[in-house]
């Protein structure tokens, strides 16, 4: 229930948006030209970064495969290089999904907002004043494009085309049929000659088409050779074919939209390719600042430096070295081997009036060291 009530919160929101923009306007058209624009105003910075996202992955596509050629046969190498790859390139692989996910409901969006309404097909409720006279309406019932949506006025037409008809209504007085699916006695104009009526429309869907077709050509030509899969070739080779079919019945006003939206993804990734944002250049300047960013110290947080000095509170100190530890730390070093001559025991020794007995001398003790009787204290 909340998700349908959030949807259509989102497609009254455009029903309005259009509407106030179709008030200042007056051209149908050219409204939604507008409203189409500040769709993809808003979700620019989405777009660049799908943009950015998209290119990149095309990018390492022949370094993935050469990990998965050179560890064939053990997935989880090929899936912890592959990783690596990915942090080195500072490539997210799931960054360029949302953007994309999020147009589709747009378009599904604007595909409910610029249908023609159908007739209540329960007419007593309405004559009673329970029900509206017409359902599937996002419009505002005060509004001048409601007005003129339900009494299919000319403000719908837009270069002799009525948005509301479908290439395949094209040149002919179409039925509306009614929320039960009937017919409902109303008529949408469409044309009188089926020829020279459909020529208009047929234009704008091979101009869909077209622009579908040279963005997908234009991301391709900025990726190096080799950086698209079997796959992506396949999606760029079919999808323009796919929306050939799908505006053949889509409202002409919902094939407006998707060729202004495209021609706004072209300029867009023009721009990104004249400024060096996105190509294979940019993607090699992007992996060395990811290099020089992963040689670059670490910043510690707080929370780290605070487990750091709890770490050092914990560890014991060395205690303070006492008074006179240097004579005592020689004194022991004379009882593991011989007394080195002048060393600090002996004169120790000296200064503090012990001598060894006359005639008598420590092995290892040179002659006249003081400590024999041979020496000068010997004689005095």
């Amino acid at each position: 229930m909340i998700a349908l009530a959030v949807w259509q919160g989102l497609l009254d929101g455009l029903g309005a948006v259009l509407a106030w923009i179709y008030g200042l306007i007056g051209n149908f058209g050219l409204s939604i030209i507008v409203l189409t624009i500040v769709i993809r105003l808003v979700l620019l910075p989405l777009g660049i970064k799908q943009i950015k996202s998209m290119q990149h992955m095309q990018a390492i596509q022949p370094q993935i495969k050469a990990l998965q050629k050179k560890y064939k046969g053990d997935k989880a190498k090929v899936q912890e290089e592959t990783m690596k790859l990915y942090r080195e390139a500072g490539v997210n692989p799931l960054g360029g999904c949302l953007p994309l996910l999020l147009q589709f409901p747009i378009l599904i969006a604007m595909y409910s907002v610029l249908r023609a309404p159908a007739p209540n097909a329960d007419q007593e409720a309405v004559q009673r004043g329970d029900a509206p006279a017409v359902v599937n309406n996002h419009y505002p019932e005060d509004s001048e494009l409601y007005t003129d949506v339900t009494q299919h006025g000319e403000g719908q037409r837009f270069l002799v085309m009525n948005l509301q008809c479908s290439l395949v209504q094209a040149g002919e007085q179409a039925e509306v049929s009614d929320s039960a699916g009937e017919p409902s006695g109303q008529t949408l104009d469409c044309g009188g000659s089926k020829i020279l009526d459909t020529i208009p429309y047929a234009l704008l869907l091979v101009l869909m088409i077209g622009t579908t077709f040279y963005q997908q050509r234009q991301m391709q030509k900025a990726s190096p050779p080799g950086a698209q899969s079997a796959q992506q070739q396949a999606i760029m080779k079919y999808m323009p074919l796919m929306f050939a079919f799908f505006g053949l019945t889509f409202p002409a006003g919902l094939v407006l939209y998707w060729t202004t939206s495209n021609a706004f993804q072209i300029g867009q990734q023009a721009f990104l390719l004249r400024a060096g944002h996105i190509g294979p250049e940019a993607l090699e300047r992007r992996i060395a600042e990811q290099k020089a960013r992963s040689n670059e110290p670490e910043k510690k947080g707080f929370m780290a430096k605070m487990m750091e000095r709890a770490e050092a509170a914990q560890q014991p100190t060395d205690p303070k070295p006492a008074k006179g530890s240097g004579s005592s730390s020689a004194k022991g070093s004379s009882k593991g081997g011989p007394k080195q001559p002048g060393s600090g025991s002996s004169s120790g020794k000296r200064a503090s009036g012990t001598t060894p007995p006359r005639g008598k001398r420590k092995p290892g003790s040179a002659p006249g060291d003081g400590t024999s009787g041979e020496g000068g204290g010997g004689r005095g």
